[in-house]
């Protein structure tokens, strides 16, 4: 009988693997396609692309999402499936752990006023775009309180000053912090109180930083996105998502808030006045809608306001919904998503959310989340 369940695992098991690695061939296949309508074979793209097969196939033949062990227990072999990959269906507990600004809306320590960007380390500190209150917090984990670590000395545009941040991430490589300084018009960097503008007069709204240690970031008024390579701030952003004016078809963007890259350096975007979830691919010419698009509404194919995206490492694509107060997963391909979190109407109970504005995982696979209305940061614990 363990045999027959063993089997019938495994059975089910390969066709989704073999469904992914014909995913990843054809979008390999697309960007070759799309590097040679461009004739933009060169050194480094040449290199990527050898890369990119070179790890399709050490996964078909070397396959880990499926292992097999042998366990003796009271001289039973029970074979056991090992799947490298956790569960598709990961689920949340309802009742969030208020992890930061339990005390209403202030501008003391253990207060915010409408966060925005969230972004947690791999040491669970939380690091808080303050939006209202013009400065980062870092909370550290289990804190009662937070700690100014960038502005926080009234709205101004001096080097040592923020307007209206949305946005902050790490720079893992220096333990830098990165800031969308939105009301001064620029993104910043501060490293031991030592500050240094990146990039100025963009009007920016969300962050990401790929492994490679490329900036991204979003520009409303440009409605695109922007890659610029560390240490190259002074040339301009080259445009990766959007950039063909405002609108609504698969090569534009429409306010763009949040976004998130991918290992492929793929972006997702939330394009917020759209009500949709953009996928671009590199060197993509025009988006996929991955998530919603089907005008704004409470129903499940339908988005309200997106605003953070983040993807993990089975493609699950989880957007906070700012108009209906809720966190959804959506699959690339499907038709419609699901409530994770929320749902249950606005409002400040541990099961509420009112207007989540981002969202960000911890290492142990806890969803942490900006519940801006609410002037806190709730965490939901996964079900393991």
């Amino acid at each position: 009988k363990k045999a027959q369940n063993c089997r019938e695992i495994f059975n089910k098991s390969l066709p989704t693997f073999f469904n992914d690695i014909e995913t990843k061939f054809n979008d390999l296949n697309e960007q070759i396609i799309q590097i040679r309508k461009e004739n933009e074979f060169n050194e480094t793209n040449l290199n990527y692309l050898r890369n990119q097969l070179i790890e399709i196939t050490e996964e078909l033949n070397n396959p880990s999402s499926i292992s097999a062990k042998q366990n003796s227990q009271r001289l039973i072999n029970d074979i056991s499936i090992i799947l490298s990959k956790k569960s598709k269906f990961k689920k949340w507990k309802q009742n969030a752990i208020t992890v930061a600004g339990e005390n209403e809306r202030g501008q003391e320590l253990n207060q915010l006023n409408g966060p925005e960007g969230v972004f947690i380390d791999k040491n669970k500190n939380v690091f808080i775009a303050d939006y209202l209150n013009h400065r980062i917090i870092r909370w550290k984990h289990n804190a009662k309180e937070g700690k100014i670590i960038a502005g926080g000395n009234r709205q101004r545009n001096l080097m040592n000053q923020l307007t209206h941040p949305t946005d902050v991430i790490v720079d893992q490589q220096n333990h830098s912090i990165i800031i969308a300084d939105r009301g001064n018009r620029r993104v910043i960097r501060w490293l031991n109180q030592n500050q240094q503008i990146l990039i100025q007069n963009i009007s920016c709204w969300g962050l990401a930083m790929d492994k490679h240690g490329f900036l991204y970031v979003c520009d409303l008024e440009k409605n695109e996105v922007q890659r610029w390579k560390m240490g190259e701030y002074n040339n301009e952003g080259i445009v990766v998502a959007g950039g063909n004016g405002r609108g609504n078809q698969l090569n534009q963007l429409d306010y763009p808030t949040f976004i998130f890259v991918d290992e492929d350096q793929s972006i997702y975007v939330s394009d917020t006045d759209n009500n949709r979830v953009m996928k671009w691919r590199k060197y993509a010419k025009e988006g996929t809608l991955v998530a919603g698009g089907n005008d704004y509404g409470r129903n499940l194919n339908q988005l309200y306001h997106p605003q953070g995206v983040v993807v993990d490492d089975l493609g699950q694509i989880y957007v906070a919904e700012w108009g209906n107060d809720r966190v959804v997963r959506w699959c690339e391909g499907k038709q419609e998503g699901e409530i994770v979190v929320g749902g249950s109407g606005r409002g400040n109970q541990l099961n509420q959310l009112n207007h989540p504005s981002s969202l960000s995982f911890d290492d142990e696979g806890n969803l942490c989340v900006a519940d801006s209305g609410n002037d806190r940061i709730q965490k939901f614990e996964i079900i393991l």
